[in-house]
């Protein structure tokens, strides 16, 4: 098919989602959107990225804000331009698939309280983990974008996601987006999936790029020029680095040409003004890191959020000094893996087990995350390159892999966990049992009032008011969660962490140590339990990951130090098996 003459350049604006998500670990408060958005919906705007991704988790874990509530204010103000969320597939807004009755429910709400455009996507480019939820947006009378997660690696290029976009075709999207997460692609390589799409496909296409490799402008320009219907933009204050090109840049680029995007630039201050002073009220927010170009991405494929949080877990477990061998050992990892996108949840699984294989001090593979097994297990989709069976082996032994779609595995669990948040007292709207199904351990505290709102850090330069020093808090970088423990600030302690002060450290007969900082999940077993060498003692959260401590004998666990929520270090001796 012959591709139609350039038409005017879509904008879609990502400050109210993406841009805040990737330079402020996603704290936007709402009252401080409302302003805004009521700006950007007189600009013109295809659509606005503004729910979705890490906002539905950060809203209720960090703000004391209900997700919903903030779509339905958004939607009140923005009476032209549509709203736009990201969508993870089976995954919705969590890290793992939900069953299909949960998806229906969810898809038909956030259409209900103002979400029209629907930006859906696999971690594996799985389309068997899209295609359900593409099916209740069309249901549901929204926008379907059907989105590539671009990477590079042997088996990816750009016929196979040209290939992909067909298949998007077929299932009736009404756009698609290639979604380049990490920054990577090249110039060439937009020009050749954007020009491969539109020579077969009569169908809108959007370029979704971060600025973290300082290829986006470059690439950006390529593609206007090869015929991109849309591309993804962020207001200047919030954009570069680990976000997207800024909007004004990209609006000036393209005025005067056939590809005019028909925005005018001095209305565009408006908004701008507005998002710089809220640049200065979250000043404190933003990491130099997330601020500059990193080109080790185009090595690594790590998105660079998770970068420095790998640089920070290393520290953590004072191994920094191995953090060229983790960068090694992530290619690895990745090849091993089937060359899975490095996106969530996939960058923290490779990155996770890199970490562990160079940290174990044996074998690679000698301690494996329970994400890892269960991606190896088919439990994720279908890796891009069939793993190869000595690996396969390794990590599961001789575990049947599954074969059929992941969510087909699942039973129905939506009247279940609606039974089970009724009991609770927590439901005060339909929307609560979604997300109270999708955060069971974030949810109850959040519908209860029990969770505060953060308070802003101080400005740069500013002092650090000295008072009561928290023993741990939850750390979120570019959607990554750590459970970090504070020894102390400028030389004053912090206070005991609430639930362990009897957790001894150093060595001791039979004491079973964490080998990590984090949140402890789960304590499967009680004193007095009879337990087998390598059977799992205590589940700790970190990186968004399932770490089992096993047990290193056979024995009778005699003391327990630590229960599900309590924040541990490396070092810290969680039980006693004799």
């Amino acid at each position: 098919m012959c591709p139609a003459s350039p038409t005017k350049l879509k904008i879609t604006d990502t400050t109210l989602r993406d841009a805040h998500q990737s330079l402020i670990a996603t704290r936007m408060r709402t009252d401080d959107m409302i302003e805004l958005a009521k700006s950007m919906d007189e600009m013109g705007f295809w659509s606005v990225e503004a729910w979705g991704g890490a906002t539905f988790d950060c809203s209720m874990r960090f703000l004391a804000e209900d997700p919903w509530e903030r779509l339905r204010r958004l939607k009140e103000v923005l009476h032209k331009t549509p709203i736009q969320m990201l969508l993870r597939g089976q995954n919705l807004v969590g890290y793992r698939h939900y069953p299909d009755d949960v998806v229906e429910k969810f898809v038909a709400a956030a259409t209900d309280n103002g979400v029209s455009n629907f930006r859906v996507f696999d971690a594996l480019n799985d389309v068997r983990n899209m295609k359900k939820s593409m099916v209740e947006v069309k249901n549901n009378g929204a926008h379907l974008q059907g989105a590539i997660s671009y990477t590079t690696s042997p088996v990816h290029d750009s016929a196979s996601f040209i290939e992909m976009a067909k298949e998007l075709y077929s299932l009736d999207c009404d756009s698609i987006a290639i979604k380049d997460m990490a920054g990577l692609i090249t110039p060439q390589e937009a020009v050749e999936i954007i020009t491969g799409i539109k020579d077969e496909m009569d169908i809108l296409v959007c370029l979704h790029s971060h600025s973290t490799s300082g290829l986006a402008p470059m690439s950006y320009q390529a593609a206007i020029d090869a015929g991109v219907d849309i591309v993804d933009t962020a207001m200047s204050p919030f954009a570069f680095g680990t976000s997207q090109p800024a909007t004004e840049s990209i609006v000036a680029a393209v005025q005067g040409t056939a590809r005019d995007s028909g925005l005018d630039i001095n209305h565009l201050r408006k908004a701008r003004n507005l998002c710089l002073t809220l640049r200065e009220k979250y000043g404190g927010l933003v990491d130099p890191v997330s601020e500059r170009v990193d080109a080790d991405v185009l090595i690594y494929q790590l998105p660079g959020g998770m970068i420095s949080n790998m640089i920070s877990q290393l520290k953590e477990q004072d191994a920094f000094d191995r953090l060229n061998d983790v960068f090694e050992e992530i290619p690895k990892v990745r090849e091993d893996l089937g060359y899975p996108p490095l996106v969530t949840p996939t960058s923290q699984i490779v990155g996770t087990q890199a970490i562990f294989n160079i940290l174990s001090g044996g074998e690679r593979y000698s301690n494996v995350t329970k994400e890892v097994k269960d991606y190896v297990l088919g439990l994720y989709g279908k890796p891009p390159k069939p793993i190869s069976s000595e690996i396969r082996k390794r990590i599961i032994g001789d575990a049947e892999v599954v074969t059929v779609r992941p969510a087909d595995l699942l039973e129905p669990m939506y009247e279940k966990m609606k039974k089970e948040a009724m009991d609770l007292g927590i439901v005060k709207k339909d929307e609560d049992i979604l997300s109270y199904i999708i955060y069971p351990s974030i949810a109850p505290s959040f519908l209860k009032g029990e969770r505060k709102c953060e308070c802003l850090p101080p400005k740069p330069g500013t002092a650090q008011p000295v008072g009561t020093i928290p023993a741990a808090m939850e750390v979120e970088v570019d959607g990554e969660v750590f459970s970090v423990r504070i020894v102390s600030v400028d030389g004053t302690a912090a206070a005991p962490v609430a639930g362990n002060e009897k957790a001894p450290r150093g060595d001791m007969p039979g004491g079973v140590k964490s080998n990590m900082t984090g949140m402890v999940l789960k304590v499967p077993v009680q004193r007095g339990a009879k337990v087998k060498k390598g059977d799992t003692l205590v589940i700790l959260e970190a990186m968004k990951m399932e770490n089992p401590i096993h047990s290193p004998q056979d024995g009778t666990v005699k003391d327990i130090f630590v229960d599900s929520g309590d924040v541990v270090s490396s070092g810290d001796v969680l039980m006693v098996v004799e």
